[in-house]
């Protein structure tokens, strides 16, 4: 075990029956070109084997550190774990079914470096499929499209521990969208930088929590998810939606079922939403409902062409972010949870060199862009 007081990196990692692409998970960990880190995994009490294969890895590594759960935290809990257990004063997330490519490590801490003021990193990445093929490249459009979403999640995601500890960590209340939640609250506070191309790999597959969890239970929190969205395109908080009670049997939103959909999508299958966006979706005259009705019959009957289609958005979005993002070097994510004139209390805008200056006003063709592509592309 290598002493907290010399580690300037910890990695952290949850693990709930991440077989059979668990190995390589770690391998990407382990084989960074940085190797000065800690590597902490929490076992989420799996069931498929992972535990045994974790206990093997720790005893071979001695920077890993293993924390076997006996009780399934869930998505949210268990980040909330492993993190807390993290002692080094730079935290990297790494999910179990991923891929961290070989430079992750050492591109992010190098943009915490070069920006004092910075407390978060994340990066772009590919999206690829159970074999490791690639389906999806990095999409920067993300960096410059005026929306509430970050244009990152939790696997490529680097943040001082500060941060972390002042907005309080994950938050169980957005379970299957914790990572969002916190990237959110944490542009609060902190100055959030991106790396524009890709450090990372998210694997799109029946294993993800997202896909293999109940269904109805991930369907509501995504539709709490859309909501609180909502508040955060208006400039207002959304902490009382959190605790709110919740109406099982009411409708949710539309692009619930675009966001279910797409995991199943994109790792080969064929969603089948059509009737449960029927049965269960608030529907109503507009373009939310109907472009969620395309989606989900487009994707149930021909979900090869869908795809397809969905590459083609994709490049030209990707042709337009060339022409509005002119650098190689990291950008700054203007969150939309904050006023305009409101800066972060931690860091300062300037310090952020380039990055702000290659965000597109709401007239330019990037902001423009028109609603179908971007709910096709989710």
């Amino acid at each position: 075990m290598l002493a907290a007081e010399t580690l300037r990196v910890s990695v952290v990692m949850p693990v709930h029956n991440a077989m059979p692409y668990l190995d390589i998970a770690v391998e990407s960990i382990l084989d960074q070109t940085l190797q000065d880190f800690e590597f902490v995994i929490l076992d989420d009490a799996s069931t498929d084997g992972s535990t045994q294969r974790l206990r093997e890895w720790a005893a071979r590594d001695p920077r890993i550190r293993l924390i076997e759960e006996k009780h399934n935290l869930g998505p949210a809990l268990s980040s909330q774990r492993v993190a807390c257990a993290a002692t080094a004063p730079v935290v990297a997330r790494m999910d179990a079914d991923d891929v961290s490519l070989p430079h992750r490590l050492a591109e992010q801490l190098e943009v915490l470096d070069s920006f004092p003021g910075t407390g978060v990193v994340g990066g772009l990445y590919d999206i690829i499929d159970a074999s490791g093929c690639t389906i999806r490249g990095p999409e920067a459009w993300r960096l410059i499209r005026p929306v509430s979403a970050p244009p990152f999640g939790n696997g490529p995601l680097m943040y001082r521990r500060e941060i972390f500890d002042e907005v309080g960590g994950y938050r169980k209340q957005c379970e299957f969208w914790e990572d969002h939640d916190l990237i959110i609250r944490m542009s609060g506070v902190s100055t959030i930088m991106v790396v524009p191309h890709s450090v990372y790999q998210v694997r799109q597959s029946p294993v993800s929590t997202r896909f293999a969890s109940e269904q109805r239970r991930v369907e509501r929190a995504l539709d709490l998810m859309y909501r609180c969205r909502e508040r955060l395109e208006d400039h207002r908080p959304y902490d009382d939606l959190l605790d709110a009670p919740t109406d099982e049997n009411a409708a949710i939103d539309p692009r619930v079922f675009i966001s279910v959909g797409s995991t199943a999508l994109w790792s080969g299958g064929k969603p089948r939403l059509f009737r449960r966006l029927l049965k269960r979706g608030h529907l109503r005259p507009d373009f939310r409902t109907l472009s969620a009705m395309i989606w989900t019959g487009w994707a149930s009957l021909e979900p090869r062409s869908l795809r397809a289609f969905i590459r083609l958005l994709l490049l030209a979005r990707r042709a337009r972010a060339s022409l509005a993002v002119k650098t190689t070097g990291p950008l700054r994510w203007a969150a939309p949870s904050l006023p305009a004139s409101e800066s972060p209390r931690w860091g300062r805008p300037e310090q952020a060199g380039q990055a702000s200056r290659s965000t597109p006003a709401r007239g330019t063709p990037a902001a423009r862009e028109p609603r179908s592509a971007r709910v096709m592309a989710e």
